[in-house]
């Protein structure tokens, strides 16, 4: 049965450097939640807390309404996948998916039993007799995994799992893992800072800069309408426009621009940020859209879409991305050195503050 987590005001500081800073989540039972940030954002030491290995200096973490922050690990009741699997080489692939059920004293028929169902699961029944330095790297993941369920854990954390894979194989394996957390119901807590594999995974991505959680919401919403610049310029990519405020109006470059969504609260600098996939390039101004003057630089093919640099005025530049069958790329060839007109939808221009 899945578990729900609720972490509380989390902070943890070595000496001088705050690695968490006031962090909380609401979890819910059977949710699949990806900790997304940089380097060093916090997110993995996060993760360290929930698992037992890092003792958080404040704060509280409960797992069904009981705290766990005291409890040893191996109390804990939570399944842990890390980046590097930790599989142990001297021992088989049964023995290593059994290990955590021998340090519990299961017997051994139960053992057994168990071992061939969580193999069972990640499809590697017929390798249960194989050496770990006779398997493929994603064979080896599929048993860091099965040896993570095979206690039926409540709660299953992951630390870039996927991160030594080849790119195919990664693609694949997110849509497996995400999958096999369907099918057991269990409560994931995924760590990456790979934006695509956290917007392909998640029921919901939590963002983390600098020790602070920067945004808590579903895929859609945070990249859509992200909190903040930095959680625009972080998902997927993103050009800013500068923008001047005025009354709670905003011009850029002397346009006015209109926006159907929420503008954050803030005294930080506004600015628009658009995704190079909803921007439209136009030969003329179009009164129905937000409008800007503009001249092409470079055009990238890059097969299914040709990626356009336009220098905006003051030397602002910005991205447009069209597929290579779109009406406007199609309807005449856009060469370097063109004036075009730079066209955003009200529904697609959103505005973030620094």
């Amino acid at each position: 049965m899945a578990s729900q987590v609720t972490i509380r005001n989390v902070c943890k500081t070595y000496e001088n450097f705050t690695a968490l800073q006031d962090v909380s989540l609401d979890i819910n039972a059977g949710e699949f939640v990806t900790l997304l940030g940089p380097s060093g954002s916090g997110k993995t030491t996060l993760l360290m807390v929930l698992a037992g290995f890092v003792r958080a200096s404040s704060g509280s973490v409960k797992v069904n309404g009981a705290e766990l922050l005291l409890a040893p690990p191996h109390k804990r009741g939570i399944g842990m996948v890390f980046q590097n699997y930790a599989l142990f080489p001297h021992m088989t692939v049964a023995q290593n998916v059994g290990y955590p059920l021998r340090l519990r004293k299961v017997n051994r028929g139960e053992i057994a039993e168990k071992v061939r169902h969580a193999l069972s699961v990640v499809r590697l029944e017929d390798l249960g007799e194989r050496n770990i330095a006779h398997l493929s790297g994603g064979q080896r993941q599929r048993v860091a995994l099965a040896r993570a369920i095979v206690f039926e854990p409540s709660i299953m954390l992951m630390d870039e799992p996927l991160s030594a894979l080849d790119k195919q194989l990664r693609e694949h394996m997110q849509i497996e893992i995400r999958r096999l957390h369907d099918r057991l119901g269990m409560t994931t807590i995924y760590v990456t800072h790979d934006q695509t594999e956290a917007l392909t995974m998640s029921d919901r991505i939590a963002i983390i800069n600098k020790g602070k959680l920067a945004q808590f919401d579903t895929p859609e919403v945070i990249y859509e309408r992200p909190a903040s610049k930095f959680v625009a310029d972080f998902i997927g990519e993103t050009a800013f426009v500068p923008l001047d405020e005025a009354r709670g109006e905003f011009t850029a470059f002397g346009n006015r621009f209109h926006t159907s969504g929420t503008v954050p609260d803030g005294a930080g600098k506004p600015w628009l940020a658009l995704r190079p996939d909803r921007a439209i390039l136009l030969d003329a101004p179009v009164d129905t859209l937000n409008c800007l003057p503009g001249v092409v630089k470079q055009r990238v093919y890059q097969g299914d879409s040709n990626l356009f640099y336009v220098t905006l005025p003051q030397g602002h530049e910005i991205m447009i991305r069209r597929g290579t069958g779109g009406d406007f790329a199609q309807s005449r060839v856009i060469a370097e050195g063109d004036r075009i007109t730079v066209g955003v939808r009200a529904e697609d221009s959103v505005v973030v503050r620094d």
